[in-house]
């Protein structure tokens, strides 16, 4: 039996004790803790419908609680966007924990070949415009905000987060780590970025395993469950689970496809109705979901 569920099954058992002097503290922190910050059933329920559309898909209850992400806790959300998992993040965190979002080098995104140049310029500023933009997404009772870009992750972050997240977005680390090693800077990041024992959670596009490396090499937006496990170990984490929460056995990619020919990019169907509705009866990608750890 793992000897944190033995830790917390001790701890459960002391808390039951009304004459415990130990019992009575965890008690009174625990209480002040819930009243700092909203539940996640809560929060999801306060979501816009458009966001709400989605989680059927997402499973945003399920993942994050699969992570073991808590109220209270550091976490690190790599390439956060317009936000759609901070907003959820943000108060469930509430006002102890802290959310630090981390975006791409800012060197890679030239790569990409369809930014434009003032695009590439603003992300310069990145780590200041993310902030105060996810400062005003910030309520009553949420978590503080910072952010850097990996390969230039302040040294004052070391060791500080709980936990990492990489939703959707390691593929196009992987797609050009051999023109600039973006993946093994990032991890190196996220490494450095927790405590020991902390946890990294991924949800990625899942390539099948019968398909080719070359074509599972990011640039479709799917890589293989066994290529993230290997350069997880390489990078020094510790697998810890998987979880089919975000599998969609409807999502068979053969060689010819893209992640982004399903919703709700839906790239390759805009002028045939017929495909459209093919990709939309799929539905979103199928998603391996996995955590792993920093040893302790």
């Amino acid at each position: 039996m793992p000897h944190s569920f033995i830790a917390f099954a001790t701890i459960i058992a002391l808390t039951l004790l009304p004459t415990s002097l130990f019992a009575q503290n965890f008690n009174e922190k625990h209480t002040a803790k819930k009243q700092t910050g909203q539940s996640l059933e809560s929060i999801l329920e306060t979501m816009p419908a458009k966001v709400k559309a989605r989680f059927k898909a997402r499973h945003p209850k399920q993942t994050i609680e699969f992570f073991g992400l808590k109220p209270g806790m550091t976490v690190v959300e790599g390439l956060p966007g317009g936000g759609w998992y901070s907003k959820i993040l943000l108060p469930y965190l509430g006002k102890d924990g802290r959310l630090i979002g981390a975006d791409y080098a800012m060197d890679m995104y030239p790569k990409f070949g369809f930014f434009s140049e003032q695009e590439i310029e603003e992300k310069k500023s990145w780590v200041a415009s993310w902030t105060k933009e996810a400062n005003s997404w910030r309520k009553t009772n949420s978590a503080s905000v910072d952010a850097f870009q990996f390969g230039s992750m302040p040294t004052s972050m070391k060791s500080s987060a709980d936990a990492v997240i990489f939703i959707r977005a390691l593929h196009n680390l992987v797609r050009f780590e051999n023109d600039g090693a973006y993946l093994t800077k990032a991890m190196q990041d996220a490494y450095t970025v927790l405590k020991p024992g902390g946890i990294i959670g991924i949800v990625q596009h899942k390539a099948p395993e019968s398909l080719s490396n070359e074509w599972a090499s990011g640039s479709r937006g799917y890589i293989k469950q066994s290529f993230l496990l290997a350069i997880m170990e390489k990078a020094g984490f510790e697998y810890v689970a998987s979880s089919d929460i975000n599998i969609n056995p409807k999502d068979n990619p053969t060689e010819n496809d893209i992640v982004w020919r399903l919703p709700p990019t839906l790239a390759t169907s805009a002028n045939n109705p017929d495909l459209k509705s093919q990709y939309i009866a799929i539905g979103e990608s199928s998603r391996m979901t996995l955590t792993f750890r920093k040893p302790k």
